[in-house]
């Protein structure tokens, strides 16, 4: 009965990922968006932790090289201003990683930022990485973003998981990253969240 528990009690978890999509903007609308961040290269592992349980909900990877964008794998976040091609997101301004941080913190949820600081080329090798990846379905958010950052020098020991937190736990045991939490009082159904400018 506690495997049975425990299997469901996953699935729920994993569910919060969303669903695979096959949206594809424009090559005018990515090209206008994009945006440079004047700050030094990085990569941003971003994770949706539940309040209740403790356990890992969601992953997503920022990339700040020749521009800044973010990989949300089967993710639910979206705005009309930030075009998408199959989980990427581009024209993250400060505004907008903002923007993706209140959209994910809420009563029942917080979100854990970790930031690592990479060579220009790395950066690089990572935005080419989550453009070619492809979208990602249900449940598999952990797995690309493992499967990525794997695929880059310097985070070979990071081990594929279906689970956000051991990619967490993993990412944060690199040498140089730094970590902050997000919490808010949002309630649970905050998706109006959505219609705010950006």
């Amino acid at each position: 009965m506690l495997r049975l528990i425990m299997a469901v009690s996953l699935l729920l978890t994993l569910a919060a990922c969303g669903g695979a999509d096959n949206v594809w903007a424009s090559d005018e609308a990515v090209a206008r968006a994009k945006y440079r961040h004047g700050g030094p290269t990085k990569i941003t592992l971003f994770t949706v932790v539940s309040n209740k349980s403790g356990a890992g909900a969601h992953s997503s990877l920022l990339i700040n090289g020749s521009e800044r964008l973010i990989f949300d794998p089967a993710g639910t976040w979206h705005h009309p201003n930030l075009p998408e091609r199959h989980d990427v997101h581009y024209g993250m301004t400060d505004k907008a990683v903002d923007f993706y941080i209140d959209y994910h913190a809420r009563i029942t949820y917080h979100v854990v930022q970790q930031d690592i600081i990479v060579s220009p080329q790395v950066a690089e090798m990572a935005i080419r990485a989550v453009e070619r990846y492809g979208a990602v379905p249900k449940a598999q958010c952990a797995t690309s973003v493992g499967a990525i950052l794997r695929s880059l020098p310097g985070f070979q020991s990071i081990s594929p998981s279906m689970f956000p937190k051991k990619i967490m736990q993993q990412f944060g045991a690199l040498p140089g990253v730094t970590e902050r939490k997000f919490y808010d009082n949002d309630p649970e159904e905050n998706g109006e969240i959505l219609t705010r400018g950006i």
